[in-house]
């Protein structure tokens, strides 16, 4: 039913386009378009609608899970849409087939993207009204069990019911759960164990598939695993791969690389008059060199020297203090760059280098590295990817004398779904709103 009207929607959306450009817009009916194609007409709607159906396919838009994020789902329903409809576009021009209006093209696929994106949302309305539900029985007596069924709790667009609970560790629990499984109404089982009971997992397994339930398992580790998990196979072993980041994918390492080298380097030739200004201010204000150096730990917990505009007087603290927003020893002139983060602008020759990227978890000194590794979980996750001028943590308030957790939250989320678009986003955040900080000048 998914498929089909997601077909139908095709369909409509493409006659409603070319009524309303050919129709009311231009009032030039003699354009190409599936309402004037003759008697091919039929023929090309239901042919469009499968190809576009089976792109959608193709980006697991019709995969059955009522977990997925409904921004994951958004997005592909745009790319998938956008890549039917330039394919078909290029064949039409191509073998010249026929004329097509750009106008109705533009509206038509406005008009699918939203329609698809509306039935959607119906469906989660029609789920959290406690309509056709998914009854799901949770095995685990911990806190893995409590979390789970807070969770399904507190979002009804799931569409997910908790069943019942059965807990390992009393007596008749294997019988129960049969007993559960063999009627009717249950749509899945959730493992939810704690590690000492993990005896009884392949009881369950087998339980479950003696009943033909499917079986999905929350793991004890579950709060170190990422969100993304890779898994491998050596023989009959598996291998979970636990810190796989979308940016171990070379062209997705080599798009941004790519995009770091052109933007970096346009940005120094455009910025060079600024950079020698406030250059000559620095040696004008106070005594000491122009550019800051200081160690930092980068790629792979590689130091690298990192550069900066130097905004405080000399100072023997400057690799063991952190700086705070009305700091004693900042210059006047410094106390302006750091206030609208021009003093960050050196960096560009970092990107340049290749010791950082434009985008990615800020990078520490090494003082604070061996403070943080031992007292903050996951925080040396982020040396997994290049450190960045800018960050998801930095644009979302956490930076300079802010939470370490926190920051390493938004850090870890940032590698774990990192995009291109995210990294645009970011950019575009931090030069409309983020560069202007708490500091008092």
């Amino acid at each position: 039913m998914n498929i089909l009207t997601d077909a139908l929607l095709v369909f409509l959306s493409y006659v409603f386009a070319s009524w309303l450009w050919l129709g009311v817009v231009t009032k030039n009916p003699n354009m190409a378009s599936l309402a004037n194609l003759g008697n091919g007409s039929a023929m090309a709607a239901v042919v469009y609608a499968l190809w576009t159906v089976a792109v959608l396919g193709m980006l697991r838009v019709y995969r059955v899970t009522r977990v997925r994020k409904l921004g994951t789902e958004f997005r592909n329903i745009a790319l998938g849409n956008l890549i039917a409809l330039v394919t078909v576009a290029a064949l039409l021009y191509l073998f010249r087939l026929q004329e097509f209006s750009r106008g109705v093209l533009g509206i038509y696929y406005i008009t699918v993207v939203a329609a698809m994106m509306a039935k959607r949302l119906a469906i989660r309305h029609f789920w959290a009204q406690g309509y056709n539900l998914k009854h799901n029985l949770v095995v685990g007596s911990g806190h893995l069990t409590r979390r789970y069924a807070a969770e399904v709790e507190k979002d009804k667009s799931l569409g997910v019911h908790l069943a019942g609970v059965i807990s390992p560790r009393e007596e008749g629990w294997a019988e129960r759960l049969e007993a559960r499984l063999h009627g009717e109404g249950i749509d899945e089982v959730i493992l939810a164990l704690e590690p000492e009971e993990l005896g009884v997992t392949v009881q369950v397994i087998q339980l479950c598939e003696k009943s033909g339930t499917k079986v999905s398992v929350i793991p004890f580790y579950n709060d170190v695993i990422p969100t993304r998990a890779d898994i491998d196979n050596i023989g009959s072993i598996k291998l979970i791969q636990l810190r796989t980041t979308p940016l171990d994918e070379p062209f997705n390492a080599g798009l941004k690389r790519t995009f770091d080298i052109v933007v970096s380097a346009l940005a120094l030739i455009v910025l060079s008059p600024l950079l020698l200004i406030i250059a000559v201010a620095i040696k004008l204000s106070s005594p000491g060199p122009i550019l800051f150096r200081q160690e930092r730990v980068g790629l792979n917990k590689k130091p690298f020297t990192m550069l900066k505009f130097r905004s405080m007087r000399v100072n023997d603290g400057q690799n063991t203090a952190w700086s705070t927003d009305t700091d004693d020893r900042r210059t006047p002139v410094g106390a302006l760059l750091r206030k609208l983060s021009l003093d960050e602008l050196p960096q560009l020759w970092n990107v340049l280098r290749g010791d950082m990227s434009l985008v990615g978890p800020r990078p520490e000194i090494p003082f604070f590295v061996e403070q943080f590794r031992e007292t903050v979980p996951l925080y040396m996750v982020k040396n997994q990817v290049r450190p960045g001028i800018t960050g998801w943590a930095q644009v979302n308030g956490y930076r300079g004398d802010t939470s370490i957790p926190k920051r390493i939250e938004h850090d870890i989320w940032y590698i774990e779904n990192w995009s291109f678009g995210l990294d645009l986003r970011i950019i575009l955040r931090t030069l409309f709103g983020g560069m202007v900080n708490r500091e008092v000048v």
